[in-house]
């Protein structure tokens, strides 16, 4: 019998499963907590942890964590809705469709330079302020653009996606990551700039390559070339502007305005309508396709909001701060670049319950800061092994719920997403580490 690999919905399942059962099994415990008054956030206290009164997770609560998960999640579902509804009313006026026709005949012999354009746009948008969920409604565009110069949809996700997690990960200045690790750990904001961009050009580009290298389709495609003078409609041109200045927008919002996901919601929301009144599709027309957008991303959302219920089932079971101490204590007794490697890889294992760049950096920089002092290890040394590893651990993470959700609106299994990355995930896993060494080195 051939085994079938599970459906992303039963990933989640099987996690959540194994979450509670892991609250029968790892005892409870917890660190006290203050607030932190430069970020505002709430963060635990070094060399606080005890053990507590166990709390396993019964079945029936295991249950109800699956509803509450959605309900936690509710922001970032309502924003994936509301940006699928945007996107297929651009669609639906046809400006995706030019947009694609235009980079086909411009690109026509070298379909390449379009791979390294978009690799290179998404990387730079996951640098600047963490994009990822945002892109989940772009993917079935993403796909047809990919089908149209001849790469796989793995390919495609690996481009786009992938090239927006290695953005976030090698950022000097990801507001979710680098930026909030460095306040909390009390390191000059933006140091190290340099290195980090320096590191960020080589991984890039190593990925970038690899895609071109394995992402193209051995398929023909069926699909019929635009004329070979074929021009940008001005309609089309102007509506494509307008998703760029959305974006656009959006970065700023969250870097300068502070927004978070409902102000982006908002925002998306007024691109769709206006890009419906000026693709003369009436509001009957821009409504119906705000309701093709809904149902055709309905599931999708509800995929990322059941990823959250993971973590709840370990907060409630008390065990979170238990796994933490149990990852984190024992790297005081190695050596400085064995301890760097046990830091790195340590984050990376995190990263599957606690799927949350900034919540990651809220539950381990108050932890790692006092243990890299202790050890001689440099703060910024010890913020770069949290970046290295937990957020490229986004790149293959099965509970990764805005990995999984885009990886189903692609019909691409997570056997083959798998497939595809691990290799150059583990290459750039190696670089990092040559990096970390580099940084501890030089004295960074």
């Amino acid at each position: 019998m051939k085994f079938e690999f599970p459906h992303p919905l039963a990933i989640l399942l099987i996690f959540i499963t194994l979450a509670a059962v892991l609250t029968h099994i790892i005892p409870a415990g917890q660190y006290d907590r203050v607030t932190d008054e430069t970020t505002g956030r709430e963060v635990v206290v070094a060399n606080s942890y005890q053990e507590i009164e166990a709390n396993p997770v019964g079945i029936f609560e295991t249950i109800l964590k699956v509803p509450e998960g959605l309900i936690f999640g509710a922001d970032i579902v309502v924003l994936i809705l509301i940006i699928g509804g945007a996107f297929v009313v651009v669609d639906k006026t046809g400006a995706f469709t030019d947009g694609i026709n235009a980079l086909v005949t411009k690109f026509e012999h070298t379909q390449d330079r379009v791979i390294i354009v978009v690799g290179i746009t998404f990387a730079t948008v996951g640098l600047l302020n963490n994009t990822f969920e945002e892109i989940i409604a772009m993917v079935p565009f993403l796909i047809v653009m990919g089908k149209r110069i001849g790469y796989t949809k793995t390919g495609v996700l690996a481009i786009s996606a992938g090239s927006a997690i290695i953005g976030a990960a090698f950022s000097p200045m990801n507001p979710f990551a680098v930026l909030l690790a460095q306040k909390i750990a009390e390191v000059q904001t933006f140091s190290g700039t340099l290195f980090r961009m320096i590191v960020f050009a080589i991984v890039l580009s190593f990925w970038i390559y690899w895609v071109i290298k394995k992402g193209k389709s051995n398929e023909k495609t069926e699909i019929e070339a635009p004329e070979k003078d074929f021009k940008l409609p001005l309609r089309s041109a102007f509506i494509l502007i307008l998703v760029a200045v959305t974006f656009a927008t959006m970065v700023y919002g969250i870097l300068v305005w502070d927004w978070d996901y409902n102000q982006m919601s908002a925002l998306f929301f007024v691109m769709g309508i206006v890009c419906g009144i000026i693709g003369k599709l009436g509001m009957n027309g821009t409504s119906r396709a705000y309701a093709t957008g809904f149902k055709e991303l309905a599931f999708a959302a509800v995929v990322v909001g059941l990823a959250r219920s993971i973590f709840l089932v370990l907060d409630e079971g008390r065990i979170i701060d238990s796994i933490v101490y149990g990852l984190f204590n024992p790297l005081k007794d190695l050596p400085l670049a064995v301890s760097a490697v046990g830091m790195t890889v340590s984050q990376a294992l995190l990263h599957i319950p606690v799927a949350s760049n900034s919540g990651q950096a809220v539950l381990t920089m108050p932890l790692l800061t006092p243990l890299s002092d202790l050890i001689g290890m440099s703060r910024q040394v010890m913020i770069l092994c949290y970046q290295y590893g937990a957020a490229m651990m986004d790149m293959i993470s099965p509970t990764n719920g805005a990995l999984l959700a885009m990886i189903t609106a692609a019909g691409v299994s997570f056997k083959e997403w798998f497939s595809f990355c691990i290799k150059p995930f583990l290459i750039i896993m190696g670089i990092s580490l040559v990096a970390i060494f580099v940084a501890i080195f030089i004295g960074l």
